[in-house]
């Protein structure tokens, strides 16, 4: 059914909540809270608790069934108990409603007379067409929307990145996580079960979704594999796409295989959730990058020889400097090797001056800053005085802020200012590596297959006989 009746999902303009209540351990209430404090209804949209229990929540008028409600609603948010799930999505799809998120969880398992609860559901809704996002799914935010369709303590900031994840708690800890890094999101998806929506439908939607410009995907499954390369490979060629697959299969090679099917779609794999933080922190952030050659700027030996071994063995290298960036370099007494290490009692004035020679520099790709903080230099002076520089330079610039207070403040400035900053030299290293890869598998995705040669016309002419 691909991208059909997403649009309700995701920006709908009215919202029932089917089981919604006032009892703190129902999933329903904080739903309906969310809903109510996430601006929704203040953007013009309409919310409707339905339970019979209740004549209001929230000050707002409570429904007693689908057939009191003012119309349809575009998206209904189901909470009630299982053995009412398939009743409940049949009254909703005859009444108009074409989307529903399923939080009710354990569909599967649990028996309609010769089906289970899950397939009475999907039964129910196939006449209507209706799009079902779940079972057991924590739900959806469109922050931009102030839609806040989930049970998650936490609101997600609008931004520019989509994050899609069957998982409902590493999808909250990726949450939380952002809120800290002031990194937004322009959809936040737990999909929890799979059994209609799946990652090939929110790929395909994703990739027309002018609000998204970069896609995470926390996987445990694949549903239909063809779907979901074919989605990627569509989505890859016009954004990010990053991939991080939970659960290894028991089959020999199939990690392997999955490994080069992601990159062979331009699809990006991280293998652990650290490396799907660092994700998020690069993308969020990153700006189109031409090559693999890497500028580093340090205030310590030790820092630049740390970043030139995570180098090492990646197939990315340190840029070479011109005599041009060698004579600005060297009329702001800084050394004239990359790494380009400043002594730790230079002046502000002297990294201004470093930072826009090597940001000059046409054979580097980008630029990774390295600090560790002295008692000579206020590290909030330095940040500062080159945040502006860098942000309004056309490459992409990393940075590391070594060390904890004394150089918190720089390291906000630098995350206010919309420069990617990492906790070590090598997760630095790391985010630049991603975004080199990232290119490489854009390029595979561009390739057009090699003809075969005439001597396999025989294997051919065997195959379609």
């Amino acid at each position: 059914m691909s991208i059909r009746n997403l649009d309700r999902l995701f920006q709908p303009r009215s919202v029932a909540v089917i089981g919604a209540s006032d009892n703190p351990q129902r999933i329903g209430t904080r739903v309906l809270a969310n809903l109510a404090q996430g601006g929704f209804a203040r953007g013009g949209g309409a919310i409707w608790p339905l339970n019979p229990k209740y004549q209001a929540l929230h000050d707002m008028p409570c429904y007693a069934r689908v057939a009191a409600l003012p119309s349809a609603p575009d998206l209904a948010i189901v909470c009630s108990p299982p053995s009412t799930i398939p009743g409940v999505i049949a009254e909703l799809g005859a009444r108009g409603t074409r989307a529903a998120i399923v939080m009710t969880a354990g569909l599967d398992g649990l028996r309609a007379g010769s089906r289970s609860v899950q397939q009475a559901m999907l039964d129910a809704a196939r006449p209507y067409l209706m799009r079902i996002l779940g079972p057991g799914s924590v739900g959806l935010q469109s922050p931009a929307a102030g839609l806040n369709a989930s049970f998650t303590h936490i609101a997600a900031d609008a931004g520019k990145l989509a994050f899609v994840s069957q998982s409902g708690a590493l999808g909250t800890a990726v949450l939380d996580w952002a809120s800290l890094r002031g990194i937004g999101f322009s959809r936040f998806v737990t999909m929890g079960g799979v059994a209609d929506v799946d990652f090939g439908d929110l790929l395909d939607y994703l990739a027309g979704d002018v609000e998204t410009e970069a896609i995470l995907l926390c996987i445990e499954d694949v549903s239909n594999a063809r779907k979901f390369m074919s989605a990627g490979r569509l989505a890859a060629r016009g954004k990010p796409v990053i991939v991080l697959k939970v659960g290894r299969d028991a089959a020999p090679g199939a990690d392997l295989v999955f490994d080069a099917a992601i990159r062979r779609a331009g699809m990006l794999r991280v293998h652990s959730t650290e490396d799907l933080f660092d994700a998020v922190e690069t993308l969020a952030r990153q700006r189109p990058q031409r090559g693999e050659r890497l500028a580093v700027l340090t205030n310590g030996v030790g820092l630049g020889l740390i970043a030139a071994d995570a180098l090492e063995c990646s197939g990315a290298r340190l840029a070479p400097l011109s005599a041009e960036t060698q004579r600005l370099l060297k009329r702001a007494d800084a050394p004239l090797d990359n790494p380009v290490n400043l002594l730790a009692d230079v002046p502000v004035e002297r990294y201004t001056s470093a930072v826009e020679a090597l940001l000059r520099e046409s054979q580097a790709d980008a630029l990774l800053f390295l600090h560790a903080p002295t008692a000579m230099v206020d590290s909030g002076r330095i940040a500062a005085a080159v945040a502006p520089l860098m942000r309004s330079a056309p490459k992409n610039v990393l940075s590391c802020w070594l060390g904890g207070r004394s150089v918190a403040a720089a390291r906000q400035l630098f995350a206010d200012a919309g420069l990617p900053t990492y906790d070590t030299p090598e997760k630095a290293v790391h985010g630049f590596l991603q975004i080199a890869q990232y290119r490489r598998n854009q390029e595979l995705l561009m390739e057009v297959p090699a003809r075969l040669p005439a001597t396999s016309a025989p294997e051919r002419a065997a195959a379609q006989a």
